[in-house]
């Protein structure tokens, strides 16, 4: 799942309860450590490895760092200005909670960046672009995790989505595309390269970090032999599981009319691999569709951690 989908369904929920949020004392501070350590790390992404080297990340931080390279502004005012009408976008479409923590978290970061001095780690570009990606992305999935941004850009994806044919995501491709286009003018095509492979970097940290290692995956099971591997599902992985009534049609054998059992369920991704083989070993000609999963609630599943 991408983050921006992720983001997406949080923002979702969060409407929903728009009039309504409430206080809780453990949740919330949870959240404000994530923020704390996504403007942390956000701050050595840039102070320590971008800015001394003039890379660019995608969203509101690249736009900021272009426009400061143009005009010579102080980038931290910058990342604060740009931010501003993504802010009370989301404190119009989400809550006033989520605007304060969104706020603050983009204030703290622009303070770090104006005031701490981190020494350059490297300055080989490949390591440059790869884990000042990692840092910065770390810092956008922190905040997301602790519900608000620090980049408005996906406020943005989503009030314009709401209005158009364009999905958030394909808002947000198109923007970096146009960010790292203007890249290139403004610096050379090298730095735009690697700009595009810290923006790689950034958005498969954020997947994780959102997702965490127990990414769920869905598992259609079709066998002639699905109430042996039922049983053993229930007994060896100890999860839940659903059964669809329905009607095989494959190969050169007409459809039957008979009700067949067909198996889904809903498993980690470090499950994946033990469950192909238990299906496999019961029936090697089972059919097997697998699937990643957006969210699930509710049931046995197992929760993610961090939730």
């Amino acid at each position: 799942m991408k983050h921006h989908e992720m983001w997406l369904c949080c923002c979702s929920i969060l409407s929903m309860k728009k009039n309504r949020v409430q206080w809780n004392t453990p949740h919330q501070l949870r959240q404000i450590l994530m923020l704390a350590l996504a403007v942390i790390m956000a701050s050595i992404g840039l102070k320590g490895f971008l800015l001394p080297n003039h890379f660019l990340d995608g969203g509101v931080t690249g736009i900021s760092l272009i426009v400061n390279a143009i005009t010579g502004w102080d980038l931290s005012l910058l990342i604060i200005l740009l931010n501003v009408p993504f802010v009370y976008m989301g404190y119009k479409q989400i809550n006033r909670y989520f605007a304060i923590k969104s706020g603050l978290a983009i204030l703290s970061l622009a303070l770090l960046v104006h005031f701490i001095e981190i020494p350059v780690v490297t300055d080989d570009k490949l390591l440059i672009a790869v884990f000042g990606g990692v840092f910065l992305g770390g810092g956008i999935g922190f905040a997301m995790r602790g519900g608000g941004v620090i980049d408005g850009t996906e406020v943005l994806a989503v009030s314009v989505s709401r209005k158009s044919t364009l999905s958030v995501g394909d808002f947000i491709s198109v923007l970096n595309v146009l960010i790292f286009l203007l890249a290139a003018w403004v610096f050379d095509l090298e730095k735009a390269m690697y700009s595009m492979l810290t923006y790689f970097a950034a958005s498969k940290t954020v997947d994780f970090i959102v997702n965490g290692w127990e990414e769920y995956i869905g598992m259609t099971i079709i066998s002639h032999h699905s109430v042996k591997i039922e049983g053993v599902i229930r007994k060896h992985l100890k999860g839940g599981l659903t059964i669809y009534k329905g009607e095989f049609g494959f190969r050169d054998i007409s459809p039957s009319h008979d009700n067949k059992r067909i198996i889904f369920c809903a498993i980690t991704r470090l499950e994946v691999t033990n469950l192909v083989n238990i299906v496999e070993s019961l029936d090697p000609e089972a059919f097997i569709i697998q699937h990643p999963i957006k969210d699930t609630r509710g049931g046995v599943i197992k929760k993610r951690p961090l939730h």
